[in-house]
């Protein structure tokens, strides 16, 4: 397979074609303003992705009711307040034809206190994280506020929203059966803790309509889930047609499962084997290279999403373009280049907090 295969087109059942197999995957910047509204930091950021090549743009995590924040500075889309900023976003990214996907999302336990001004909420009670257990009635209203903040962002003008269900935050905590530990029927058994997504994936598609794209992004370990459980759930959904793309964050595309009764494969390999019908899947973790994301296509993959890769070079699907045996600069790189890269100041300080991703002093070249 040549690296040409990276920029052939991508259909999906629902919603525009991708002109390439490359996303830019969710990636927490701290950028946006305190009142969740957008800044002028995230929009550089987030258009230069586009304007560098990315067949599908992706924004952070945003979240979708203000007691959802799981970071400082975190991108809102809980209100009609934040649709000018949204609104201006998705026609900057869609005029670099790139697909413009928002990605909705719940904290929930992972909701700092001292953030949201009260006790964050979960499932069930919590007592390392202080959270609370949500009544049946705002388990109704959470999933009723992923799909308001779905047809605020159609609103918006975006192609599409991605659920985030993975990383332990909200969707997940309801998906564990270590976490959820409800007795109705929003717990108990795999199809009762998984009720809350399958009913948000399927009141987005009723209220946004056919033209509208669906994805959902699961991690299939870590967070109390279960591997077993997340292969069955991204089959029911693939059969039942609920969704146009998965995209798995694997931490690693190459890692092996650590649920021993998957010994001998790839965690990849568990997703890419699923009878996906229409369905695209995409998978994360560590692809800095083009032989990285090629390696994915050949494992089964319908696409690659870049993280760190995009955080170093905003047009890395460009250069790989014009040189198939592009490398990434090493790391760590200098503030300077990233911020010549579209990163802000408060991008710039949590991307030094990575280990080893920033240079203490100014001496490596660019």
């Amino acid at each position: 397979m040549s690296v040409s295969a990276l920029f052939a087109p991508l259909t999906f059942a629902h919603g525009p074609a991708m002109k390439n197999r490359l996303m830019l995957a969710p990636l927490t910047n701290l950028q946006s303003h305190v009142d969740g509204t957008m800044s002028d930091d995230e929009f550089r950021w987030l258009t230069m992705r586009a304007k560098g090549g990315f067949g599908l743009t992706m924004t952070c995590a945003s979240h979708v009711q203000r007691i959802g924040q799981g970071f400082p500075g975190q991108m809102g889309v809980w209100s009609d307040d934040h649709l000018p900023g949204l609104t201006r976003l998705a026609a900057a990214i869609k005029a670099q034809d790139s697909l413009a996907v928002i990605q909705l999302h719940h904290a929930g336990m992972r909701s700092p206190a001292a953030i949201i001004g009260e006790p964050p909420v979960c499932p069930s009670d919590n007592e390392e994280f202080g959270a609370r257990a949500l009544s049946a009635g705002e388990v109704e209203q959470l999933r009723d506020d992923f799909i308001t903040a779905a047809v605020r962002a159609k609103t918006a003008g975006f192609d599409g929203v991605e659920i985030h269900g993975a990383h332990g935050y909200v969707l997940s905590q309801f998906l564990s059966p270590e976490v959820n530990q409800r007795t109705d029927q929003w717990g108990g058994s795999p199809e009762n803790r998984a009720r809350l997504v399958v009913e948000i994936l399927a009141g987005v598609r009723a209220q946004c309509g056919p033209d509208f794209q669906i994805g959902l992004r699961l991690s299939p370990e870590r967070f109390g889930i279960d591997l077993a459980e997340t292969r069955d759930l991204a089959q029911r959904l693939m059969t039942d047609k609920a969704i146009d793309y998965l995209d798995m964050s694997l931490w690693d595309v190459r890692k092996t499962p650590m649920d021993e009764a998957f010994a001998g494969q790839s965690l990849m390999s568990v997703f890419t084997a699923l009878d996906r019908g229409d369905v695209r899947l995409g998978a994360a973790g560590k692809v800095m290279t083009p032989a990285d994301a090629l390696w994915c296509l050949e494992q089964g993959c319908d696409f690659v999403l870049l993280g760190r890769a995009a955080i170093l070079h905003h047009d890395w699907p460009l250069k790989v373009q014009a040189d198939p045996d592009f490398k990434p600069l090493p790391l760590p790189v200098t503030r300077e280049h990233l911020s010549r890269e579209g990163l802000g100041d408060a991008f710039l300080n949590y991307m030094s907090g990575w280990k080893g991703f920033v240079a203490e002093e100014e001496t490596i070249p660019t």
